[in-house]
């Protein structure tokens, strides 16, 4: 695929490769480590705008970031525009220069919330979300699928509705809410909703080596794309896709992390979120399965850092890239 510069907003995306927001997963010390490795955005976790109303201490701590991460971007979720207007123009969301809204989310509670995809059903009031959030004079980018149920798909026109109030970017993913995350993508929905409007339109759904990716490109032709959970998996996507040299293990990798997380959360969080992103890069590695039983029974940092060193380090081939 090629790579290229995207302006959103005030931002310009070093490269058209983003890495999508995931809930439990894209806190502080990840989006930095995709940021090396060549992403040009990344989206802190889905963020309540409800529990930000109601200063949820543990959805706060979604938020953190620093000075280290640059082009800043909120995921946020709510169905409410006066709620989402009033947490959009927060100081708690001071930091970041992008808000993107969660239109796409498929879990049946946010459903029944009228949040998420309830809003793909809902163009009037996902307008007036839209309008109302660029109050704030942030840029606003809008994540979405191509409709609720197989036999109505809007790809197109939420597109441009989504357009018409004042989004500045649309990601897409290429299925149904009915078809949660498997299925292939509907990339027709997604190349009509690019024929319609101006702004970068962004494909997600399916993407799992640098093929996938150019064939999204090709079949869509959309601006850029959105890598999901394979960029736990596999980091090193975004310099396959970029070009940007990357020389770091895996165990590296899992070492920084850590580091980096220590230096800013407690040992609770570091223990749980080492664990399953250790888990998801011992994927496909050959000898790990034993590893990723002893993962969740380490009960301390320095007995963490032994088991990783363990499995990545002493067994040959476990560090390579």
């Amino acid at each position: 695929m090629e790579i290229k510069q995207l302006k959103v907003g005030k931002f310009i995306l070093p490269s058209n490769v983003l890495m999508a927001p995931l809930a439990g997963y894209t806190c502080y010390p990840f989006r930095i480590l995709c940021q090396e490795m060549g992403a040009g955005l990344c989206f802190t976790e889905m963020v309540s705008a409800n529990a930000l109303k109601y200063k949820d201490k543990a959805t706060s701590r979604l938020l953190f970031t620093t000075d280290d991460e640059h082009r800043k971007a909120v995921q946020l979720l709510g169905g409410d525009p006066a709620v989402m207007q009033k947490i959009a123009c927060s100081e708690e969301l001071s930091q970041f220069g992008l808000i993107d809204i969660n239109m796409g989310c498929p879990v049946p509670n946010v459903l029944k919330s009228g949040e998420g995809s309830a809003l793909l059903k809902d163009l009037k009031r996902a307008g007036n979300i839209i309008r109302l959030c660029k109050k704030s004079g942030k840029a606003v980018s809008v994540k979405c699928r191509v409709g609720v149920e197989s036999s109505h798909r809007i790809a197109a026109e939420f597109a441009k509705m989504c357009e018409d109030a004042g989004a500045d970017m649309i990601s897409i993913h290429g299925r149904t809410r009915s078809m949660m995350y498997t299925g292939t993508p509907l990339y027709d929905q997604i190349a009509e909703a690019k024929a319609v409007v101006d702004i970068p339109v962004i494909a997600n759904g399916g993407i799992f080596s640098v093929a996938e990716a150019d064939k999204m490109m090709q079949e869509t032709g959309a601006d850029g794309v959105m890598i999901g959970r394979y960029g736990l998996e596999h980091p090193y996507i975004f310099s396959e896709l970029t070009g940007k040299p990357v020389t770091k293990s895996r165990y590296e990798i899992l070492i920084q992390q850590l580091t980096l997380t220590e230096a800013y959360y407690d040992e609770s969080f570091t223990l749980e979120y080492i664990r399953k992103l250790a888990s998801y890069l011992m994927r496909k590695q050959p000898g790990t399965k034993q590893y990723k039983q002893k993962l969740y029974q380490c009960g301390s940092i320095e007995e963490l850092k032994g088991l990783l060193y363990e499995a990545f380090e002493v067994v040959p081939g476990k560090g390579d890239l």
